[in-house]
């Protein structure tokens, strides 16, 4: 309601307060009071919700018996009344105690009559008073009283002007915020001359409490009196500028609402001429879809519930594009609809040995859980790791057990991978929101257990987007993938049925919850007997396809594909061995398209034609003429190597110990670990202990530049140590490893298998380790261990009886031997 409005009357007992008058007509600014008039006593009349200011003139509506009372006993001697405010407005009969005390002497002007004991008065208020004590209750109340001092403000006070003209400000804008005033009145207000009787006027009039008003009323200090006037306006009209908004902004959406269903009911008419509703049309295709689904119920029920939620939207809605391809999603997952697994386990093994050589733990694993498939009928799916170095076949294992048991193939690359998001998805409030990458691909794969291979599993990165190796961990848990949640999907779904295979090169790169999840397998590098048998069975007939050569046209035999591996390749896969022979069948192919003559089996000789010159050498046994030269076995990523241990003496004065060829810190220890055992034993190995006080000793391992790490050189070193003190000869052809103890202990190493057909290749018969590395023997072929004897160990006195000779080397230093004492 506008509180500007006019009225022709103010009731006493009246609710409310919300009256004003056109200003020329509410005030004349008369405040002057003919005292001859006043006396002793002044009767009141109480008013409801209304605080009357001095300086107005308006009307009262009077119906209460005390107050027609007390107006039929005015006369021509008793003009003024006192006009009181009273605290609560359903009191019908105020006392002394539901008075305010302050109220206005008001002069009555004239008095009309309105029928049915009905009377309104206009009045002009006076002065302030406040009524000190009650002298008569009936018929009508009558008080003592005293007029209140008020205090007016400077003319010149220009702080006050500014506090009026902000007043005035605030009074229009409150009126322009009801609606358009009359004119006469926004004239009136913003005259100078209205300025005395402004604070008045808008006190009288403004919307508010009239405990607020009778505080107003109460200060006797015109400029203070001022300011809470401009903070009570402020106030109102912040209120009220908010209270127009939330109108114009609720008029508005619903004026947005009507339209759209008016345009919608213009669409669905224009749609129902033209053949049906598309939407409609859309939608029931979706229902009839979804009946042959093999979902759950709890999947149909909120299936059913986002239709619903389609059918509300308006088509040309952004949501409704988002709706509809959530529910395209939901329907295109194959819910419990899974391949039927080939349980031939002849069959599953003859595939995945066609397609790859060696693995032979990787087959193993999985003809066993086939087997348990075939028997039990349900089982959890294994999640399988593995790792190893690049190039060995991880991968494409993935591909070649997916068609060993006829189940469909996935694989995700992982690497660099750093938003969780990719993994559960998008939430589908976030713009072009997509499922994760494991939804997807089961999506794409249109079966429920597939074989999914995460490869470069080790390579996932992590930042300010999330951490998605920790997203992996409900993934690959056999105990929770059952309900995975995807959060643009927001539907648990199954994928205990799916066969995950894990690759990475690196677990010490792999969180520890993560790794604990999977079952580990190495896949170990080749060694130079199976990438011979790998080029010779997959590789070259491959190359042969990819480059347009018939099989019977050409042809790499054996030997040359070992001269390949060993002086043109060093990996632990055969991803270059790949390159190299491609590269040769492009040379062959461009000989055959020119018509020029070619070899039909590649020789060694022609290899520096097709491959050039031979890019790496492999270390040969070089004898033992010298003392404190020993043969060691490495094991690197790329295979096994042997590795020569050099020992010298030289003149000083002694205690001193050089390592050179880029040790470890391991390395360097065995080689003290050697050094410390030597002097504890030295009259048992007949060394004379005025060696270490006069002879300086220098260790080097080539190659230099070539880092070297590891506890395996550690009897290698000791033995080479106790052929240069002894001058002795090392047996021939002889190589070791093994790690030693200060107590003189033999302990296992790794990498066997890889240090063995190293050893074999460089022509090496007999070979030294430690008793518990037997195990590791007994899993290696029999044909690679054709011309080998082991010797196994576990004291470092075995290792020196075995491996040194009694015969001297040439040249032999005989005043470094102990003298026998006769």
């Amino acid at each position: 309601m506008n509180p500007f409005k006019k009225y022709t009357a103010i009731a006493d007992d009246s609710e409310t307060n919300v009256i004003s008058f056109i200003a020329s007509d509410f005030v004349d600014g008369n405040t002057e009071i003919d005292k001859s008039f006043l006396k002793e006593t002044l009767p009141l009349l109480p008013l409801r919700n209304t605080i009357v200011f001095p300086g107005s003139t308006l009307p009262i509506s009077v119906g209460r018996r005390k107050s027609l009372d007390l107006i039929q006993s005015l006369g021509k001697k008793q003009r003024y009344i006192g006009l009181v405010c009273q605290k609560e407005t359903d009191v019908e009969d105020p006392g002394e105690e539901d008075l305010y005390k302050t109220g206005v002497i008001a002069e009555v002007i004239r008095v009309i009559e309105l029928g049915d004991d009905n009377f309104s008065i206009i009045v002009q208020a006076k002065k302030r008073f406040e009524w000190l004590e009650l002298t008569q209750t009936n018929p009508f109340l009558r008080a003592t009283y005293k007029l209140k001092e008020y205090t007016k403000a400077s003319k010149e006070d220009k702080e006050f002007k500014a506090i009026l003209d902000s007043i005035r400000e605030a009074m229009l804008q409150m009126l322009h915020l009801l609606g358009e005033p009359p004119k006469e009145l926004m004239q009136t207000i913003s005259s100078e001359a209205f300025s005395d009787m402004l604070i008045s006027y808008c006190g009288t009039n403004l919307p508010i409490e009239s405990r607020e008003k009778q505080d107003l009323l109460n200060i006797h200090d015109e400029k203070e009196q001022a300011y809470r006037l401009l903070m009570i306006l402020n106030r109102e009209s912040q209120v009220l500028e908010l209270k127009m908004n939330i109108q114009m902004k609720t008029r508005e959406d619903l004026n947005q609402q009507q339209k759209e269903y008016f345009l919608q009911q213009q669409i669905k008419t224009i749609q129902e001429e033209l053949g049906g509703n598309t939407q409609q049309i859309e939608i029931d295709e979706f229902r009839k879809k979804a009946v042959t689904k093999k979902w759950s119920v709890a999947v149909a029920e909120t299936f059913e519930k986002e239709v619903q939620k389609l059918e509300r939207l308006n088509p040309q809605s952004p949501d409704y594009s988002v709706q509809y391809g959530y529910l395209q999603t939901i329907l295109e997952l194959p819910w419990e609809k899974y391949t039927k697994d080939n349980f031939n386990l002849p069959h599953a093994q003859k595939v995945l040995d066609r397609d790859h050589f060696g693995m032979e733990k990787v087959k193993e694993r999985i003809i066993e859980h086939l087997a348990v498939l075939k028997l039990k009928g349900d089982l959890k799916a294994p999640i399988l790791c593995l790792y190893g170095p690049p190039g060995v076949g991880k991968t494409s294992l993935g591909k070649s057990i997916a068609e060993a048991i006829n189940r469909k193939y996935i694989r995700v690359s992982l690497g660099g991978l750093h938003d969780e998001a990719e993994i559960r998805g998008h939430r589908r409030t976030y713009i072009g929101a997509i499922p994760g990458r494991i939804i997807q691909n089961i999506q794409k794969a249109g079966s429920s257990n597939p074989v999914f291979v995460l490869d470069e599993v080790d390579k996932i990165g992590n930042d300010f987007r999330g951490d998605p190796s920790s997203a992996l961990l409900e993934v690959l848990d056999p105990e929770q993938n059952s309900t995975f949640h995807d959060n643009y999907l927001s539907i648990d779904y199954d994928l205990s049925k799916v066969l995950f295979i894990a690759t990475a090169n690196n677990l010490n790169t792999i969180p520890q919850p993560l790794l604990d999840r999977m079952e580990l397998i190495n896949v170990g590098g080749y060694i130079t007997e199976e990438k011979i048998e790998i080029a010779y069975r997959h590789l070259v007939p491959k190359e042969l396809l990819n480059h347009g050569i018939e099989r019977s046209a050409f042809k790499i035999p054996k030997p040359t594909l070992q001269k390949i591996v060993e002086h043109y390749t060093r990996e632990s896969g055969v991803r270059e061995l790949n390159k190299k022979i491609a590269k040769v069948m492009r040379k062959i192919a461009r000989r055959i398209a020119s018509e020029e003559t070619y070899p039909r089996s590649l020789k060694i000789s022609d290899l520096r034609d097709y491959l050039g010159i031979e890019e790496y050498t492999r270390d040969r046994y070089q004898g033992n003429e010298y003392a404190g030269v020993v043969t060691g076995l490495a094991w690197t990523a790329v295979g096994g190597e042997i590795l020569f241990v050099e020992s010298s003496l030289s003149r000083g004065k002694g205690a001193k110990l050089t390592l050179t060829g880029n040790l470890g810190d391991v390395m360097k220890e065995s080689a003290m670990l050697a050094m410390e055992y030597l002097h504890s034993h030295a009259e048992e190995l007949q060394i004379t202990p005025d060696i270490f006080d006069n002879w300086n000793t220098h260790i080097h391992v080539p190659e230099g530049a070539i880092p070297k790490d590891g506890p395996s050189a550690g009897i290698t070193m000791i033995t080479s140590l106790a052929s240069i003190f002894t001058q002795r000869k090392v047996r021939p052809n002889m190589a070791m490893t093994g790690e030693i103890t200060l107590r003189g202990k033999v302990l296992p190493v790794g990498g066997i298998r890889e240090k063995i057909l190293a050893a074999k290749r460089a022509g090496i018969k007999d070979i030294i380790l430690c008793r518990e590395n037997k195990k590791d023997i007994d899993e290696i072929k029999a044909v690679y261990l054709d011309g080998l004897t082991f010797h196994y160990v576990s004291d470092v006195k075995e290792v020196l009886a075995l491996a040194l000779l009694e015969e001297k080397v040439k040249n032999a230093k005989d005043f470094m031997v102990v003298k026998e004492v006769s």
